[in-house]
Parts: C-alpha cells; structure tokens; sequence
C-alpha cells in the first residue's frame, strides 16, 4: 500500500518550489510544461505537473485559470520520525531559510523532539524526533 503523496498548486512558482525542495531533501525532480502535454489552458512553460521523488516524494503544479492556488490553513506537513535526527534538524533549518519558525525544534515534555516551520511557500511543516538532540558540527 502506499502513502500520500502531497501535490501542491503554486501561483506560477512550482519550478522553483521543486528546485528549492530537492535542496532541502535531495532526490530527483521531474516538470513538464502545459506545452508538454499539448495543453492550451495555461502559459506554455507554466509546469503542468512536476515532481519531486526522493527520502520526501512532492508533486506540484502551476494553477491556472479557476485554479486555487497554495493557501494553507489548519494542516501542517508531518515529517516526524521520518529520517534520523540529524536529518531531521537539517530540513527544518533549510525549510525556515525564507520561511518562518512558528515553533522553534526543541525537546518536549514527553522526551521527544519536534517543532514546526512554514516554509517561502507557504507550506507548514511539523518536524520530529524521538531521543536526543544531534551533535551538530557549524
């Protein structure tokens, strides 16, 4: 069985948004243009469906037209306990450059670890781990 996969509607960023997310969580990004798929609904180069396939998998799109474009409200991205803590604490440092920390990544009552960050594009994520902190070199 496999798991949800996120697709996103940019307001004609999803290029970008799929470069930046392969630079926080590596793996391979494939776009195609509305050009592409002979599509006439939208600018010839806007992506018409992208994807990022990796240790976070992520598809996005260009909306046009009627579209609704990404507006995020009351649901957050969780990324808790999905890679080391180590690798954990990089992405939310990466996802908060241009972003915002809307809870600082700190240990919790409960002993684990988790916080949560708004990304440049408006994506909320919810990032954690169990067990300690990671030794982190500058």
């Amino acid at each position: 069985m496999t798991s949800p996969t996120l697709y996103l509607w940019f307001p004609g960023t999803a290029s970008d948004a799929l470069d930046f997310y392969q630079s926080v969580f590596g793996g391979e990004v494939t776009r195609y243009s509305y050009a592409d798929f002979n599509r006439v609904d939208g600018p010839s180069d806007a992506v018409a469906h992208g994807q990022l396939v990796g240790a976070v998998t992520i598809y996005a799109t260009d909306a046009t037209g009627e579209e609704d474009a990404l507006d995020m409200r009351g649901a957050a991205i969780a990324l808790l306990g999905t890679a080391d803590p180590a690798t954990l604490t990089r992405w939310f440092d990466q996802l908060a450059k241009g972003g915002t920390v809307l809870d600082p990544l700190h240990a919790t009552a409960w002993g684990s670890h988790d916080g949560q960050v708004r990304d440049r594009w408006g994506v909320r994520w919810l990032i954690g781990y169990e067990g300690d902190a990671p030794e982190l070199t500058p």
